[in-house]
């Protein structure tokens, strides 16, 4: 392989490697507007067919059955009040065809005058290319109320790579 070649394949593996980070924070940056508007089919197109949810307790399994999350309470009081399911800019480990990205969550509620912080959690990411794009594998999402498993999921994916 000449020198031109070897930089031309470097750039086009870079240049992939920012397609891929951009295309996952897009999904991210698609979850609190479909959440958030109870369009529940455009939530459940961003997880794996048979992708998971586990927010503690049951969790759910198949897209159409985390899409269907819009429809349930607590879920459809918060929206006819006014809520914002806001996350952070997560860090993301792509690894070939798969990625995981760790960060925080909040659900804003309205309360009149004011908003209020209703949960505040760490959330790891699993994430899967498919032919349709990057879509998540499994999500779970634990409450920052000082257990440890919050901290150990913030911890496992900040120390899996930079």
């Amino acid at each position: 392989m000449s020198d031109i070649e070897a930089r031309f394949a470097a750039l086009e593996a870079r240049i992939k490697g920012l397609e891929d980070q951009l295309d996952i924070y897009q999904l991210f940056a698609t979850y609190g507007p479909s959440v958030d508007s109870r369009t529940g089919s455009v939530t459940a197109s961003l997880w794996a067919k048979d992708g998971t949810y586990d927010f503690g307790g049951d969790p759910l399994v198949g897209a159409g059955n985390v899409g269907s999350l819009v429809d349930i309470e607590p879920h459809i009081h918060y929206v006819a009040d006014g809520c914002a399911h806001v996350l952070s800019m997560p860090h993301i480990a792509v690894d070939g065809d798969r990625a995981v990205a760790t960060g925080y969550s909040r659900v804003y509620l309205n309360q009149g005058d004011h908003w209020r912080v209703e949960r505040a959690s760490a959330n790891r990411w699993e994430l899967v290319r498919t032919p349709e794009g990057w879509r998540v594998q499994n999500r779970v999402n634990r409450l920052l109320d000082g257990q440890p498993e919050a901290r150990d999921l913030l911890s496992s994916g900040v120390t899996q790579s930079s």
